[in-house]
Formats: structure tokens, sequence, C-alpha cells
């Protein structure tokens, strides 16, 4: 049967009760009715697992205890029948090991970030994805907001010019109490290292930064300098950190984070200063796009409207004035994912260059900017390369 005949079958590991990105997954997987979730293995307590399935309404028979049991089983069925990818939504330590199990099975894979737990675990996994030939996506979901493609293709057709200055930020204040004290699973093991890996707020919230701004400029960081800190008693990783950019084609940035600024929310804003033209957007306002020209007023631009670039129209669901947001952009990733699988499956695979969604590559670059900048940290703050 041809692929568009049917609807995509999505199994998941991760994402059991108490769990939050799991959740927001399942949305957006299932926002175009191009995906239906029909296995899992969620959660390492098998009762977990069990008790999620029912409340998802799926078969007993396909919620398994383990991610090996899981691939193994869905192998064996039938290919009517059987998953056609995973998604991972499982704390740090575990993404390459499951990633690398479905992969070899042959199953595609949707990972959430950051990708790996290493640096070498990222590029051993580069290699795995490259060897099974199936599609491997990253859920920086943010490049999936209508108008940050639009900022894309203003910096693409040169309409920018040349980047000069990028600023951006992101900062929460999640992390201002020691809620892994309390209970809070979200917290526990976001600031415990041997779950996260080196990088906190780093890995947490910088990486969605270093994608953001590489996504929109196609100007890639060459170099950095920063500077980290840990605030509350007991914890070890980073919790705010400030970094200084360089980019392939000359221009400077600034990079701060946290996720101890007190009353931030989602502060995730991307400044970016070009030698014709500038563009600013906040991910807690998504449906604006701020375009600046010297000598001439301000423009907001909203999605939706007929002036956008085709890559911003397709994204866009809604008309104008119905905003628009973040299980969206989530699902705009997954209608990617969606559409190179079916490829695949219709035997006329897409090269991973023309793919909608971050790869596996991104996911290397991630990792490789929370070790450069653990050892920038770790040097004093020194310059050090990073591509």
């Amino acid at each position: 049967m041809e692929s568009w005949k049917r609807k995509l079958r999505m199994g998941m590991v991760g994402g059991g009760q108490g769990a939050f990105i799991g959740g927001v997954h399942r949305i957006a997987a299932t926002l175009d009715q191009q995906v239906e979730l029909v296995a899992g293995c969620f959660s390492q307590k098998y009762e977990n697992t069990q008790a999620t399935g029912e409340q998802l309404y799926l078969d007993p028979q396909r919620c398994y205890k383990t991610c090996q049991a899981m691939a193994d089983a869905e192998a064996q069925l039938p290919a009517d029948r059987r998953i056609d990818f995973v998604t991972i939504v499982t704390p740090n330590i575990s993404h390459f090991p499951i990633a690398k199990t479905f992969l070899e099975a042959g199953f595609h894979v949707v990972c959430d970030k950051p990708m790996t737990y290493t640096l070498e675990e990222a590029q051993q996994l580069v290699n795995v994805v490259d060897k099974s030939k199936r599609v491997f996506a990253l859920t920086h979901n943010y490049t999936g907001h209508p108008l940050v493609r639009h900022a894309r293709e203003l910096f693409r057709s040169g309409e920018m010019g040349t980047v000069r200055k990028v600023v951006v930020e992101y900062l929460q204040d999640f992390l201002m109490v020691p809620h892994e004290k309390l209970g809070q699973k979200q917290a526990a093991w976001r600031v415990d290292p041997q779950q996260s890996g080196i990088g906190g707020t780093l890995g947490d919230v910088g990486t969605h930064c270093v994608n953001l701004l590489e996504y929109v400029t196609g100007d890639p960081i060459t170099s950095l300098c920063a500077d980290k800190s840990t605030f509350l008693p007991d914890r070890q990783l980073d919790e705010d950190v400030n970094a200084l950019l360089r980019f392939r084609d000359g221009g400077k940035g600034v990079l701060t984070i946290s996720q101890v600024a007190t009353g931030e929310e989602n502060g995730l804003t991307l400044r970016v200063y070009g030698s014709k033209g500038a563009i600013k957007w906040a991910q807690e306002n998504p449906n604006h796009l701020e375009l600046y020209r010297y000598g001439e007023p301000r423009q907001t631009l909203t999605r939706g409207q007929g002036y956008l670039s085709d890559a911003a129209k397709t994204c866009t669901r809604i008309p104008t004035g119905h905003p628009e947001g973040y299980l969206e952009a989530f699902a705009t990733i997954y209608c990617g994912v969606v559409r190179a699988i079916r490829s695949h499956l219709d035997g006329q695979p897409i090269k991973p260059q023309q793919y909608e969604f971050p790869t596996v590559h991104d996911g290397l670059r991630g990792m490789q900017f929370i070790y450069k900048a653990v050892e920038s940290c770790e040097n004093g703050s020194t310059w050090v390369t990073m591509s």
C-alpha cells in the first residue's frame, strides 16, 4: 500500500505518567491527522507503561517492558502493522542507546534534544544514522514557527545582507527553587549530571539558542568564550551562562541563558543585525516578527499574511488573528518528518540536506556547543574553537 493512503504508525519511548514532553509530542504528532500512536515503552516502571497505555487506549500487547523488547517485537510484526517510526522522550542519558536500537532494527527515529548524553555518542550516532539510511529528526521545535522560517528566508535571500551581530537569549526561572528536592520529576533529572550530561542549562535551553540562530542566519559559530554559574547549593550543573560568539562570515554575537532569572517564563528571543536590515523574534509572542531597515519605520510582520515567504505560508494552519504557537510549531516538525518517511516508504527517499527539520548533524552541533562552552569555562573563560 502506498504510504499516502494511510496514517503513519508511531511508537514512543518515555513520556509516561508524570512526564511533560511526551504529551506534547503526542499532541503535535497527531495534530495534522497524519500519525497514530500504536505502541510504546513509556517508563522504566512497567506499571507506569501499562497505565499510560491504558490511558491512551493502546493494545496492552504493544505496551512493552523495555525498548529492546519493543524494537524486537515490532520488527517481527507484518509490514502493515508494525510502527513506522519511534519518538524518544527520555532523559538525555538514554537517547543514544535507544536511537541506536531502533535505527539498527530498521525504524525511523524522532528524538528530543539535546541529542545525546556525550559528544562521543553524538559522533557515533551520526555514523549509525548514515549507515541505517533511515530518517532521523531532532525536535528543536522553534524552527517550526512560520515567522522563524520567514526570517530564515530573509537571510538566505541576501535581503538582510551580511550578519554583523546576533543577540540570543533564553531566560527562565524554572530552577529558582530546588524543585528536585520537592519531588518534581522534570527538575530532578535536569540537574543530575548522571542523567543530563556535563551541561545543565547549556543543554536544556542553550542548544535551542544555537540551533535557532544558526538556522535563521545560516552563519555557523566558529569560536566562543563562555562563563557559567551555579547559584543554588548542592547543584552540580550550570544554571546561568553567558557567552561571546564569533561567526564564520565575520559577525559577532552574545548568548545569555538562565534558568534562575527571576520572573522570566520562557524568554527565548533572537535579534539578528545584518548589513542591510535586522530582525527580532520572541518565542513568547511568536506570531510577530519585527523587521528593521536603516532610516525606515520599523515593521511588524504577522503570521498568515500574503506578503510572507512560501516557507512561512506552508506551515500556517489558520487565518491571521488566531494565534499559533508552541504545539503547532512542534507539529510542523512532525509534518516534515512525515513527508520524509513517506518518501522513504515509497522508495524515493529525499536527501537529508532537503529535510524540513533539524537532523542528526544539528544534534551534533548542539553537543559540540555544550562541550566547547564547558571547556571555555574550565579554562578560565578563554576563547575556544567550535568548528
